[in-house]
């Protein structure tokens, strides 16, 4: 028999070399002779985290806490592997738990930070973040998460001293480039653009690197209103960004196709949950959803939740599909035989504590229109909304845009033409679903809401069944914190600079012009 000590030395050595498989293979073997170990399940969790073997990961974490409930570190990664797996109530009451524990190190508060983030508490998020960088003032991505949680919370002028101070530690933190670009309108006389280029040959080479210094020149550009050089600019930072994905546009294609032919016919009201809580806002992306997030929200009965992954979550498990894709053709097929009822009720419980203290909530995941059918079902008295904007606009800022690279949802936007076809997919599915579920979704249009701010305020609140607050029409006023690519722009009012700014590229969008014509899109003159 193998020494025990020998082999824990072993597995030690395999987890600090990050040779992740090795070390859990070793943990494994030693576990049966030390079934008490705490540290050796503690290990073994780390291991099996690091693999994304996450049913592993969280029978091995949750046994380390068990046996050895005192250790803060133990409870950290026990409640980061349940936030992983979007279990995000049960992540916060083990994280609780972990903030009265010790050791509390720089990284446990930075760690519960990112737990406290995902489940939407961003106030608690940024206090965890702001005692990591006091303990440890020489560290990058603390100052970095740090940063990136005071712009959800509007204050953009610490989050720069912040970014800034992250790049004197660390030069090549790419990323802070780009969000220090997008954290205000860049003028002549202030901007970043002599630095970006003198970086350019330094990342040469490193996709990551070229992704955001070119994106950052594109968006500095775009503000100086030098649109040729600005979209040069982003086609190279797209570039960049898409040759660390691998898209296929048929797979997509198969996907909708599979959701139209696969509905669900409509139920009784009696089959699904009873609740009215939510308000599902729903649309392409950068179409509108997070101003009228903030619209709604603004209003005393209404929670913003922020865009929860849960319902297409709860799906899953309800399906009973065992896939790794979160929605694919197996999910839809084995959809059709579940319980509507319980899958309200399994989506309601799993928004909690975060929902509940008021009598509405908003759930705003954009790509929740690929899960129209079911929210409809599931949930008959939920409102659902669906933003709708120019459609040459809204494939221009989603090009624009950079979405979280672990998003399983924007791979289309990597490369300008594939977006279109995205949105011809999204629009043919938005009418399906219309003459589905007639009645059940209302349209609202962009460019009438930011035309017409207070009469289509009112209707949206009327199908929300929402009394008239005049808190609505001051949604810049509203502090709870926004975490989507609009974080900046909703501390403003109402605006109509993003309306047609597809015009100040019509040269460079001739092929995505022709291309959503061909497919009968209709076109805002």
């Amino acid at each position: 028999m193998t020494d025990p000590a020998k082999l824990y030395a072993q597995a030690t050595a395999a987890y600090n070399q990050k040779n992740w498989r090795q070390a859990l293979e070793l943990s494994m073997q030693l576990l049966p002779q030390a079934p008490n170990h705490a540290e050796l399940y503690y290990l073994a969790g780390l291991s099996a985290l690091e693999l994304q073997q996450m049913s592993q990961a969280l029978s091995y974490l949750q046994r380390a806490v068990q046996l050895y409930p005192q250790r803060a570190d133990y409870a950290t990664q026990f409640a980061k592997a349940l936030s992983m797996v979007n279990l995000s109530a049960d992540a916060t009451v083990v994280a609780d738990r972990a903030l009265t524990l010790l050791p509390l190190d720089a990284h446990a508060l930075d760690t519960l930070g990112v737990i406290f983030t995902r489940a939407n508490a961003h106030e608690r998020a940024t206090a965890l973040y702001e005692r990591a960088v006091k303990l440890v003032p020489q560290h990058p991505s603390y100052r970095y998460n740090f940063a990136k949680s005071l712009v959800f919370l509007g204050r953009l002028d610490d989050a720069e001293r912040e970014l800034e101070s992250c790049l004197r530690l660390a030069p090549d933190h790419w990323g802070v480039y780009l969000s220090l670009s997008e954290l205000r309108k860049q003028s002549l006389t202030k901007n970043h653009l002599e630095r970006l280029h003198s970086l350019l040959p330094k990342g040469a080479g490193n996709p990551t690197a070229q992704m955001n210094l070119q994106l950052a020149l594109a968006k500095e550009y775009e503000d100086l209103a030098d649109y040729p050089r600005a979209f040069e600019h982003l086609v190279a930072g797209k570039l960049a960004a898409g040759s660390m994905r691998h898209y296929s546009p048929r797979q997509d294609e198969v996907l909708f196709e599979k959701l139209i032919q696969a509905s669900p016919e409509p139920q009784p009201v009696g089959a699904g949950c009873s609740s009215d809580e939510p308000i599902f806002v729903i649309g392409m992306p950068r179409s509108g959803t997070t101003l009228v997030e903030r619209i709604l929200s603004s209003h005393p009965d209404v929670h913003a939740a922020g865009e929860l992954q849960n319902f297409g979550i709860a799906l899953k498990r309800a399906s009973g599909s065992r896939t790794p894709q979160l929605l694919d053709v197996d999910t839809l097929e084995r959809a059709r035989e579940v319980d509507w009822q319980q899958l309200g009720e399994a989506y309601l419980a799993s928004t909690r504590p975060d929902t509940s203290h008021k009598p509405h909530f908003i759930d705003k995941l954009p790509h929740n229109f690929l899960y129209v059918g079911a929210i409809a079902n599931a949930l008959p008295h939920a409102k659902i909304i669906c933003l709708r904007r120019d459609p040459m606009d809204t494939c221009l800022s989603n090009f624009r845009q950079l979405f979280a690279p672990a998003s399983p949802y924007h791979d289309y936007s990597y490369e300008l033409l594939d977006t279109g076809r995205y949105y011809v997919l999204f629009d043919r599915l938005m009418a399906h679903w219309k003459q589905a579920f007639p009645g059940r979704i209302l349209e609202v249009d962009y460019e009438m809401l930011v035309d017409m701010q207070e009469a289509k305020s009112r209707e949206l609140l009327e199908f929300c069944g929402l009394p008239w607050n005049d808190a609505c029409l001051h949604f810049q006023d509203n502090q709870a914190p926004v975490t989507t690519a609009s974080a900046v722009q909703v501390r403003e009012p109402i605006y109509r600079r993003a309306v047609q700014r597809w015009k100040q590229y019509e040269t460079q969008l001739t092929g995505l012009k022709e291309l959503l014509e061909s497919a009968g899109i209709a076109l805002k003159p």
